[in-house]
Protein backbone atom coordinates (compact mmCIF):
# COMPACT_ATOMS: atom_id res chain seq x y z
CA UNK A 1 0.00 0.00 0.00
CA UNK A 2 1.30 3.44 -0.91
CA UNK A 3 2.35 5.62 2.02
CA UNK A 4 2.50 9.40 1.75
CA UNK A 5 5.58 9.79 3.94
CA UNK A 6 7.57 7.38 1.74
CA UNK A 7 6.45 9.22 -1.39
CA UNK A 8 7.48 12.53 0.19
CA UNK A 9 10.89 11.14 1.11
CA UNK A 10 11.53 10.02 -2.46
CA UNK A 11 10.28 13.26 -4.01
CA UNK A 12 12.72 15.24 -1.85
CA UNK A 13 15.71 13.42 -3.31
CA UNK A 14 17.92 15.37 -5.69
CA UNK A 15 18.07 13.81 -9.13
CA UNK A 16 21.59 13.70 -10.58
CA UNK A 17 22.19 14.45 -14.25
CA UNK A 18 21.39 11.38 -16.31
CA UNK A 19 23.31 9.82 -19.18
CA UNK A 20 22.58 7.76 -22.28
CA UNK A 21 23.45 4.11 -22.72
CA UNK A 22 25.37 3.19 -25.85
CA UNK A 23 27.21 -0.11 -26.36
CA UNK A 24 27.03 -0.90 -22.66
CA UNK A 25 28.54 2.43 -21.62
CA UNK A 26 26.92 5.21 -19.61
CA UNK A 27 27.77 8.27 -21.67
CA UNK A 28 26.92 11.85 -22.56
CA UNK A 29 26.15 13.22 -26.00
CA UNK A 30 29.24 13.63 -28.17
CA UNK A 31 28.51 17.34 -28.37
CA UNK A 32 28.30 17.62 -24.57
CA UNK A 33 24.92 19.35 -24.90
CA UNK A 34 22.21 18.72 -22.33
CA UNK A 35 18.57 19.67 -21.91
CA UNK A 36 16.73 20.55 -18.74
CA UNK A 37 14.03 18.29 -17.33
CA UNK A 38 11.12 20.49 -16.22
CA UNK A 39 8.64 19.11 -13.69
CA UNK A 40 4.99 19.74 -14.61
CA UNK A 41 4.19 19.63 -10.90
CA UNK A 42 5.72 23.03 -10.14
CA UNK A 43 7.69 24.10 -13.21
CA UNK A 44 11.08 23.56 -11.54
CA UNK A 45 14.16 22.04 -13.14
CA UNK A 46 14.63 18.48 -11.88
CA UNK A 47 17.89 17.58 -13.59
CA UNK A 48 19.41 17.36 -17.07
CA UNK A 49 19.62 14.67 -19.73
CA UNK A 50 21.89 14.47 -22.78
CA UNK A 51 20.66 16.36 -25.81
CA UNK A 52 21.61 13.71 -28.34
CA UNK A 53 22.18 14.32 -32.02
CA UNK A 54 22.27 12.20 -35.17
CA UNK A 55 25.85 11.21 -34.42
CA UNK A 56 24.78 9.74 -31.09
CA UNK A 57 21.98 7.79 -32.74
CA UNK A 58 24.44 6.51 -35.33
CA UNK A 59 26.82 5.32 -32.59
CA UNK A 60 23.99 3.41 -30.94
CA UNK A 61 22.78 1.93 -34.23
CA UNK A 62 26.30 0.76 -35.08
CA UNK A 63 26.66 -0.86 -31.65
CA UNK A 64 23.30 -2.58 -32.00
CA UNK A 65 24.21 -3.88 -35.46
CA UNK A 66 27.50 -5.36 -34.26
CA UNK A 67 25.80 -6.92 -31.23
CA UNK A 68 23.14 -8.50 -33.42
CA UNK A 69 25.48 -9.82 -36.07
CA UNK A 70 27.89 -11.46 -33.64
CA UNK A 71 24.98 -13.24 -31.95
CA UNK A 72 25.82 -12.33 -28.36
CA UNK A 73 22.09 -12.11 -27.70
CA UNK A 74 20.26 -13.65 -30.66
CA UNK A 75 22.24 -16.89 -30.46
CA UNK A 76 22.34 -17.06 -26.68
CA UNK A 77 20.49 -20.12 -25.37
CA UNK A 78 16.81 -19.18 -24.98
CA UNK A 79 16.72 -20.15 -21.32
CA UNK A 80 19.74 -17.92 -20.63
CA UNK A 81 18.00 -14.95 -22.25
CA UNK A 82 14.95 -15.82 -20.19
CA UNK A 83 16.93 -15.79 -16.93
CA UNK A 84 18.44 -12.40 -17.74
CA UNK A 85 15.07 -10.85 -18.54
CA UNK A 86 13.62 -12.22 -15.31
CA UNK A 87 16.54 -10.70 -13.38
CA UNK A 88 15.85 -7.42 -15.14
CA UNK A 89 12.19 -7.53 -14.10
CA UNK A 90 13.23 -8.30 -10.53
CA UNK A 91 15.52 -5.26 -10.44
CA UNK A 92 12.76 -3.01 -11.79
CA UNK A 93 10.34 -4.39 -9.21
CA UNK A 94 12.81 -3.70 -6.40
CA UNK A 95 12.88 -0.03 -7.45
CA UNK A 96 9.21 0.21 -8.39
CA UNK A 97 8.27 3.01 -6.00
CA UNK A 98 11.37 5.13 -6.60
CA UNK A 99 10.96 4.71 -10.37
CA UNK A 100 7.31 5.67 -10.11
CA UNK A 101 7.97 8.78 -8.04
CA UNK A 102 10.76 9.84 -10.40
CA UNK A 103 8.45 9.35 -13.37
CA UNK A 104 5.62 11.31 -11.77
CA UNK A 105 7.98 14.17 -11.00
CA UNK A 106 8.84 14.26 -14.70
CA UNK A 107 5.51 13.66 -16.46
CA UNK A 108 2.77 14.46 -13.91
CA UNK A 109 0.68 11.28 -13.81
CA UNK A 110 -1.17 10.89 -10.50
CA UNK A 111 0.78 8.35 -8.47
CA UNK A 112 -2.19 6.11 -7.69
CA UNK A 113 -2.44 5.46 -11.43
CA UNK A 114 1.29 5.42 -12.11
CA UNK A 115 2.30 2.81 -9.53
CA UNK A 116 0.45 0.08 -11.41
CA UNK A 117 0.47 1.51 -14.92
CA UNK A 118 4.18 2.29 -15.02
CA UNK A 119 6.68 0.22 -12.99
CA UNK A 120 4.13 -2.46 -12.14
CA UNK A 121 3.09 -2.86 -15.75
CA UNK A 122 6.70 -2.92 -16.96
CA UNK A 123 7.56 -5.75 -14.57
CA UNK A 124 4.53 -7.79 -15.67
CA UNK A 125 5.29 -7.20 -19.34
CA UNK A 126 8.96 -8.14 -19.19
CA UNK A 127 8.16 -11.31 -17.24
CA UNK A 128 5.43 -12.21 -19.72
CA UNK A 129 7.79 -12.03 -22.68
CA UNK A 130 10.64 -13.66 -20.76
CA UNK A 131 8.37 -16.66 -20.26
CA UNK A 132 7.58 -16.72 -23.99
CA UNK A 133 11.24 -17.02 -25.02
CA UNK A 134 11.55 -20.80 -24.72
CA UNK A 135 8.01 -21.46 -25.87
CA UNK A 136 8.21 -20.06 -29.41
CA UNK A 137 8.26 -22.99 -31.82
CA UNK A 138 8.91 -23.20 -35.52
CA UNK A 139 6.63 -25.14 -37.85
CA UNK A 140 6.82 -28.12 -40.18
CA UNK A 141 4.97 -27.69 -43.46
CA UNK A 142 2.84 -30.48 -44.95
CA UNK A 143 5.00 -31.80 -47.81
CA UNK A 144 5.27 -34.73 -50.23
CA UNK A 145 7.44 -37.71 -49.31
CA UNK A 146 11.13 -36.92 -49.50
CA UNK A 147 10.66 -33.22 -48.68
CA UNK A 148 11.01 -31.55 -45.30
CA UNK A 149 9.56 -28.05 -45.10
CA UNK A 150 10.68 -26.03 -42.08
CA UNK A 151 9.37 -22.59 -41.12
CA UNK A 152 11.70 -20.69 -38.82
CA UNK A 153 10.93 -17.56 -36.77
CA UNK A 154 14.11 -15.49 -36.88
CA UNK A 155 14.84 -12.17 -35.14
CA UNK A 156 14.48 -9.32 -37.57
CA UNK A 157 17.73 -7.60 -36.50
CA UNK A 158 18.00 -4.06 -35.16
CA UNK A 159 14.86 -2.43 -33.77
CA UNK A 160 14.27 1.28 -33.20
CA UNK A 161 11.68 1.92 -30.49
CA UNK A 162 10.29 5.45 -30.08
CA UNK A 163 8.19 5.94 -26.94
CA UNK A 164 5.80 8.76 -25.90
CA UNK A 165 5.74 10.72 -22.65
CA UNK A 166 2.42 9.69 -21.13
CA UNK A 167 3.31 6.17 -19.91
CA UNK A 168 6.98 5.70 -20.79
CA UNK A 169 7.67 2.60 -18.69
CA UNK A 170 4.49 0.79 -19.68
CA UNK A 171 4.73 1.52 -23.39
CA UNK A 172 8.50 1.13 -23.39
CA UNK A 173 8.14 -2.36 -21.94
CA UNK A 174 5.47 -3.22 -24.52
CA UNK A 175 8.14 -2.64 -27.16
CA UNK A 176 11.28 -3.81 -25.39
CA UNK A 177 9.78 -7.04 -24.06
CA UNK A 178 8.89 -8.74 -27.35
CA UNK A 179 11.78 -7.18 -29.30
CA UNK A 180 14.37 -8.53 -26.86
CA UNK A 181 12.58 -11.83 -26.24
CA UNK A 182 12.85 -12.68 -29.94
CA UNK A 183 16.60 -11.99 -30.00
CA UNK A 184 16.80 -8.51 -31.52
CA UNK A 185 18.94 -5.59 -30.46
CA UNK A 186 17.28 -2.26 -29.72
CA UNK A 187 17.82 1.49 -29.81
CA UNK A 188 15.27 3.08 -27.48
CA UNK A 189 14.37 6.73 -27.99
CA UNK A 190 12.38 8.17 -25.04
CA UNK A 191 10.28 11.31 -25.29
CA UNK A 192 12.10 14.54 -24.46
CA UNK A 193 9.79 15.17 -21.49
CA UNK A 194 9.83 11.63 -20.08
CA UNK A 195 13.27 10.06 -20.32
CA UNK A 196 14.39 9.53 -16.72
CA UNK A 197 12.72 6.21 -15.93
CA UNK A 198 13.69 4.63 -19.25
CA UNK A 199 17.30 5.66 -18.76
CA UNK A 200 17.21 4.03 -15.34
CA UNK A 201 15.75 0.72 -16.51
CA UNK A 202 18.39 0.72 -19.24
CA UNK A 203 21.01 0.80 -16.50
CA UNK A 204 19.19 -2.01 -14.70
CA UNK A 205 19.24 -4.05 -17.92
CA UNK A 206 23.03 -3.90 -17.94
CA UNK A 207 23.08 -4.87 -14.27
CA UNK A 208 20.83 -7.84 -15.05
CA UNK A 209 23.30 -9.10 -17.65
CA UNK A 210 21.90 -7.93 -20.99
CA UNK A 211 25.08 -7.72 -23.10
CA UNK A 212 26.59 -4.45 -24.29
CA UNK A 213 25.00 -3.11 -27.45
CA UNK A 214 21.80 -5.12 -27.08
CA UNK A 215 19.80 -2.31 -25.43
CA UNK A 216 20.86 1.26 -26.16
CA UNK A 217 18.99 4.34 -24.89
CA UNK A 218 19.48 7.64 -26.72
CA UNK A 219 17.84 10.87 -25.58
CA UNK A 220 17.29 14.03 -27.61
CA UNK A 221 14.79 15.71 -29.87
CA UNK A 222 12.58 13.44 -31.91
CA UNK A 223 13.17 15.61 -34.96
CA UNK A 224 16.88 14.84 -34.64
CA UNK A 225 17.41 11.45 -33.00
CA UNK A 226 14.14 9.91 -34.20
CA UNK A 227 14.74 11.24 -37.69
CA UNK A 228 18.22 9.69 -37.78
CA UNK A 229 16.75 6.35 -36.72
CA UNK A 230 14.08 6.46 -39.42
CA UNK A 231 16.64 7.33 -42.11
CA UNK A 232 19.13 4.68 -41.04
CA UNK A 233 19.99 1.85 -43.41
CA UNK A 234 20.92 -0.33 -40.41
CA UNK A 235 17.62 -0.36 -38.52
CA UNK A 236 15.26 -3.10 -39.67
CA UNK A 237 12.08 -2.19 -37.76
CA UNK A 238 10.72 1.00 -36.21
CA UNK A 239 8.01 0.70 -33.56
CA UNK A 240 6.45 4.01 -32.57
CA UNK A 241 3.68 5.34 -30.36
CA UNK A 242 2.79 9.00 -30.81
CA UNK A 243 1.20 11.50 -33.16
CA UNK A 244 0.00 10.93 -36.69
CA UNK A 245 2.25 13.64 -38.09
CA UNK A 246 5.38 12.00 -36.71
CA UNK A 247 4.13 8.59 -37.83
CA UNK A 248 3.80 9.81 -41.40
CA UNK A 249 7.31 11.26 -41.24
CA UNK A 250 8.68 7.91 -40.08
CA UNK A 251 6.99 6.16 -43.00
CA UNK A 252 8.43 8.69 -45.45
CA UNK A 253 11.94 8.21 -44.14
CA UNK A 254 11.57 4.43 -44.14
CA UNK A 255 10.58 4.61 -47.81
CA UNK A 256 13.55 6.83 -48.59
CA UNK A 257 16.04 4.56 -46.82
CA UNK A 258 15.91 0.76 -46.58
CA UNK A 259 12.12 0.16 -46.58
CA UNK A 260 12.30 -0.83 -42.94
CA UNK A 261 9.05 -2.02 -41.43
CA UNK A 262 7.28 0.70 -39.42
CA UNK A 263 4.65 -0.11 -36.81
CA UNK A 264 2.58 2.83 -35.62
CA UNK A 265 0.18 3.44 -32.74
CA UNK A 266 -1.13 6.91 -33.49
CA UNK A 267 -3.72 7.61 -30.86
CA UNK A 268 -7.48 7.75 -31.00
CA UNK A 269 -10.74 9.57 -30.54
CA UNK A 270 -12.54 6.73 -28.86
CA UNK A 271 -16.32 6.59 -28.49
CA UNK A 272 -17.89 5.61 -25.17
CA UNK A 273 -21.47 4.67 -26.15
CA UNK A 274 -24.17 4.50 -23.47
CA UNK A 275 -27.60 3.06 -24.29
CA UNK A 276 -30.69 3.60 -22.18
CA UNK A 277 -30.77 -0.04 -21.06
CA UNK A 278 -27.36 0.21 -19.40
CA UNK A 279 -27.57 -1.92 -16.24
CA UNK A 280 -26.14 0.68 -13.87
CA UNK A 281 -25.92 4.33 -14.94
CA UNK A 282 -23.94 5.33 -11.84
CA UNK A 283 -21.24 2.79 -12.67
CA UNK A 284 -21.26 3.96 -16.28
CA UNK A 285 -20.91 7.61 -15.20
CA UNK A 286 -17.96 6.84 -12.94
CA UNK A 287 -16.33 4.83 -15.73
CA UNK A 288 -16.94 7.63 -18.25
CA UNK A 289 -15.20 10.12 -15.97
CA UNK A 290 -12.24 7.81 -15.40
CA UNK A 291 -12.03 7.04 -19.13
CA UNK A 292 -11.30 10.68 -19.98
CA UNK A 293 -9.90 12.23 -16.81
CA UNK A 294 -7.41 9.58 -15.64
CA UNK A 295 -3.87 10.91 -16.19
CA UNK A 296 -5.54 14.20 -17.12
CA UNK A 297 -6.80 12.67 -20.35
CA UNK A 298 -3.28 11.90 -21.53
CA UNK A 299 -4.13 8.36 -22.57
CA UNK A 300 -4.22 7.07 -26.14
CA UNK A 301 -7.33 4.95 -25.49
CA UNK A 302 -9.13 7.71 -23.55
CA UNK A 303 -12.91 7.75 -23.93
CA UNK A 304 -12.83 11.28 -25.28
CA UNK A 305 -16.24 11.12 -27.02
CA UNK A 306 -19.29 10.27 -24.94
CA UNK A 307 -22.33 9.18 -26.98
CA UNK A 308 -25.60 9.15 -25.02
CA UNK A 309 -29.02 7.85 -26.03
CA UNK A 310 -31.42 10.80 -26.01
CA UNK A 311 -33.81 9.48 -23.38
CA UNK A 312 -31.05 9.30 -20.75
CA UNK A 313 -29.04 12.31 -21.96
CA UNK A 314 -29.90 14.82 -19.22
CA UNK A 315 -29.95 12.26 -16.42
CA UNK A 316 -26.60 10.82 -17.37
CA UNK A 317 -24.96 14.23 -17.70
CA UNK A 318 -26.20 15.13 -14.21
CA UNK A 319 -24.60 11.97 -12.81
CA UNK A 320 -21.41 12.58 -14.75
CA UNK A 321 -21.21 16.17 -13.54
CA UNK A 322 -21.53 15.03 -9.91
CA UNK A 323 -18.68 12.54 -10.36
CA UNK A 324 -16.51 15.07 -12.18
CA UNK A 325 -17.03 17.81 -9.60
CA UNK A 326 -15.92 15.42 -6.87
CA UNK A 327 -12.52 14.83 -8.51
CA UNK A 328 -9.52 16.57 -6.98
CA UNK A 329 -6.98 18.07 -9.37
CA UNK A 330 -3.64 18.66 -7.74
CA UNK A 331 -0.11 17.59 -6.94
CA UNK A 332 0.19 14.14 -8.56
CA UNK A 333 2.40 12.95 -5.68
CA UNK A 334 -0.37 13.66 -3.19
CA UNK A 335 -2.44 10.52 -2.63
CA UNK A 336 -5.56 12.69 -2.27
CA UNK A 337 -5.29 13.90 -5.87
CA UNK A 338 -7.45 12.15 -8.46
CA UNK A 339 -6.03 14.02 -11.45
CA UNK A 340 -2.43 15.10 -11.83
CA UNK A 341 -0.62 17.59 -14.01
CA UNK A 342 -0.54 18.23 -17.74
CA UNK A 343 2.81 17.07 -19.08
CA UNK A 344 4.07 20.43 -20.33
CA UNK A 345 3.17 24.08 -20.79
CA UNK A 346 2.88 23.42 -24.52
CA UNK A 347 0.38 20.63 -24.00
CA UNK A 348 -1.66 22.74 -21.60
CA UNK A 349 -1.87 25.56 -24.15
CA UNK A 350 -3.02 23.09 -26.81
CA UNK A 351 -5.71 21.69 -24.51
CA UNK A 352 -7.10 25.15 -23.73
CA UNK A 353 -7.14 26.05 -27.43
CA UNK A 354 -9.38 23.05 -28.12
CA UNK A 355 -11.88 24.33 -25.54
CA UNK A 356 -11.90 27.79 -27.13
CA UNK A 357 -12.41 26.32 -30.60
CA UNK A 358 -15.17 24.00 -29.39
CA UNK A 359 -17.15 26.93 -28.04
CA UNK A 360 -16.52 29.01 -31.15
CA UNK A 361 -17.91 26.16 -33.26
CA UNK A 362 -21.10 26.00 -31.19
CA UNK A 363 -20.31 23.58 -28.37
CA UNK A 364 -21.65 24.29 -24.88
CA UNK A 365 -19.14 24.30 -22.04
CA UNK A 366 -20.77 22.42 -19.16
CA UNK A 367 -17.82 22.13 -16.81
CA UNK A 368 -14.20 23.25 -16.55
CA UNK A 369 -12.23 24.60 -19.45
CA UNK A 370 -9.65 26.63 -17.52
CA UNK A 371 -6.13 26.42 -16.23
CA UNK A 372 -5.96 26.13 -12.45
CA UNK A 373 -3.30 26.12 -9.72
CA UNK A 374 -1.10 28.41 -11.80
CA UNK A 375 0.40 29.82 -8.60
CA UNK A 376 2.17 26.48 -8.05
CA UNK A 377 4.19 27.01 -11.21
CA UNK A 378 2.81 23.71 -12.50
CA UNK A 379 0.52 22.84 -15.39
CA UNK A 380 -2.99 21.94 -14.27
CA UNK A 381 -6.37 22.01 -15.98
CA UNK A 382 -9.94 21.56 -14.82
CA UNK A 383 -11.69 18.41 -16.05
CA UNK A 384 -13.79 19.71 -18.92
CA UNK A 385 -17.07 18.64 -20.48
CA UNK A 386 -18.36 20.15 -23.73
CA UNK A 387 -21.86 19.25 -24.99
CA UNK A 388 -23.78 19.94 -28.20
CA UNK A 389 -20.83 19.19 -30.43
CA UNK A 390 -21.34 18.13 -34.03
CA UNK A 391 -19.50 15.43 -36.01
CA UNK A 392 -17.56 17.98 -38.05
CA UNK A 393 -16.32 19.93 -35.02
CA UNK A 394 -12.62 19.88 -34.27
CA UNK A 395 -13.24 18.52 -30.77
CA UNK A 396 -14.87 15.45 -32.33
CA UNK A 397 -12.37 14.91 -35.12
CA UNK A 398 -9.00 15.58 -33.46
CA UNK A 399 -7.24 14.02 -30.49
CA UNK A 400 -6.82 16.54 -27.68
CA UNK A 401 -4.72 14.38 -25.33
CA UNK A 402 -6.06 16.27 -22.36
CA UNK A 403 -9.00 16.23 -19.90
CA UNK A 404 -11.61 17.40 -22.41
CA UNK A 405 -14.74 15.35 -23.09
CA UNK A 406 -17.01 15.84 -26.12
CA UNK A 407 -20.64 14.79 -25.56
CA UNK A 408 -22.99 13.79 -28.40
CA UNK A 409 -26.55 12.48 -28.49
CA UNK A 410 -28.10 9.70 -30.59
CA UNK A 411 -31.63 8.38 -31.12
CA UNK A 412 -31.05 4.79 -32.20
CA UNK A 413 -28.39 2.14 -32.71
CA UNK A 414 -27.75 3.04 -36.34
CA UNK A 415 -27.04 6.67 -35.43
CA UNK A 416 -24.76 5.57 -32.59
CA UNK A 417 -22.70 3.49 -35.01
CA UNK A 418 -22.54 6.34 -37.51
CA UNK A 419 -21.31 8.78 -34.86
CA UNK A 420 -18.84 6.28 -33.42
CA UNK A 421 -17.29 5.77 -36.86
CA UNK A 422 -17.29 9.40 -37.98
CA UNK A 423 -13.61 10.09 -37.24
CA UNK A 424 -10.41 8.99 -38.95
CA UNK A 425 -9.35 7.15 -35.78
CA UNK A 426 -10.13 3.61 -34.67
CA UNK A 427 -8.20 2.63 -31.56
CA UNK A 428 -10.60 1.83 -28.72
CA UNK A 429 -14.12 2.33 -27.41
CA UNK A 430 -16.88 0.94 -25.24
CA UNK A 431 -20.55 0.00 -25.39
CA UNK A 432 -22.91 0.03 -22.41
CA UNK A 433 -26.04 -2.08 -22.78
CA UNK A 434 -27.92 -5.02 -21.24
CA UNK A 435 -28.88 -6.38 -24.68
CA UNK A 436 -26.62 -9.26 -25.75
CA UNK A 437 -27.73 -9.14 -29.38
CA UNK A 438 -26.99 -5.40 -29.51
CA UNK A 439 -23.62 -6.05 -27.88
CA UNK A 440 -22.62 -8.44 -30.64
CA UNK A 441 -23.91 -6.11 -33.37
CA UNK A 442 -22.01 -3.13 -31.92
CA UNK A 443 -18.78 -5.06 -31.52
CA UNK A 444 -18.88 -5.84 -35.23
CA UNK A 445 -20.14 -2.43 -36.38
CA UNK A 446 -17.80 -0.08 -34.50
CA UNK A 447 -14.56 0.25 -36.47
CA UNK A 448 -11.94 0.07 -33.76
CA UNK A 449 -9.10 -2.17 -32.64
CA UNK A 450 -10.52 -2.71 -29.16
CA UNK A 451 -14.02 -2.46 -27.76
CA UNK A 452 -15.16 -3.10 -24.22
CA UNK A 453 -18.67 -3.78 -22.99
CA UNK A 454 -20.14 -2.42 -19.75
CA UNK A 455 -16.71 -1.19 -18.65
CA UNK A 456 -14.04 1.24 -19.73
CA UNK A 457 -10.73 0.04 -18.38
CA UNK A 458 -7.41 -1.08 -19.78
CA UNK A 459 -7.20 -4.79 -20.55
CA UNK A 460 -4.07 -6.72 -19.61
CA UNK A 461 -0.89 -7.89 -21.34
CA UNK A 462 -2.57 -11.04 -22.71
CA UNK A 463 -4.72 -9.07 -25.18
CA UNK A 464 -3.40 -7.09 -28.15
CA UNK A 465 -3.72 -3.32 -28.43
CA UNK A 466 -3.71 -1.78 -31.85
CA UNK A 467 -5.86 0.33 -34.10
CA UNK A 468 -7.47 0.57 -37.49
CA UNK A 469 -7.80 3.49 -39.90
CA UNK A 470 -5.46 6.33 -38.89
CA UNK A 471 -4.89 4.94 -35.41
CA UNK A 472 -2.07 2.93 -36.95
CA UNK A 473 -1.04 -0.64 -37.62
CA UNK A 474 0.54 -3.52 -35.76
CA UNK A 475 -0.19 -4.44 -32.18
CA UNK A 476 1.47 -4.03 -28.82
CA UNK A 477 0.85 -6.59 -26.03
CA UNK A 478 0.03 -10.30 -26.20
CA UNK A 479 1.90 -12.98 -28.11
CA UNK A 480 0.84 -11.28 -31.34
CA UNK A 481 3.41 -8.53 -30.61
CA UNK A 482 6.19 -11.06 -31.22
CA UNK A 483 5.28 -11.15 -34.91
CA UNK A 484 6.50 -7.56 -35.41
CA UNK A 485 10.03 -8.50 -34.45
CA UNK A 486 10.53 -11.75 -36.36
CA UNK A 487 11.00 -12.82 -39.94
CA UNK A 488 9.62 -16.05 -41.33
CA UNK A 489 12.20 -18.16 -43.15
CA UNK A 490 11.22 -21.26 -45.10
CA UNK A 491 13.67 -24.13 -45.53
CA UNK A 492 12.67 -26.66 -48.20
CA UNK A 493 14.82 -29.77 -47.93
CA UNK A 494 15.00 -32.51 -50.53
CA UNK A 495 16.05 -35.91 -49.21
Amino acid sequence: MLKQDEINRLRAANLPPRAMIIDGEICQALSGRTREVISPIDGTVLTTIPDGAAEDAERAIAAARVAFEDGRWSRMAPQERKKIMHRWADLIEAEALSLTVMGVRENGTEIATAIDAEAGSAVTTIRYYAEAIDKIYGEIAPTPDGILGLIHHEPVGVVGAIVPWNFPLMIGAWKLGPALATGNTVILKPAETASLTLLRIGELALEAGIPAGVLNVVTGAGSVVGEAMARSMEIDVITFTGSGGVGRRLLENAAKSNLKRVYLELGGKSANIVFADTPDLDTAARAAAAAIFKNAGQVCVAGSRLLLERCIYDEFLDRLAQVTQSLIVGDPLDLNSNIGAINSARQLTQNLSFVDTAQAEGGTLLLGGKRILADTGGFYMEPTIVAQVAPHHRLVQEEVFGPVLAVMVFDDEAEAVKLANCTSYGLAGAVWTADLARTLRMIRAVKTGMVQVNRYAQVDITSPLGGVKQSGNGHDRSLHALDKFTNLKTAWIQF
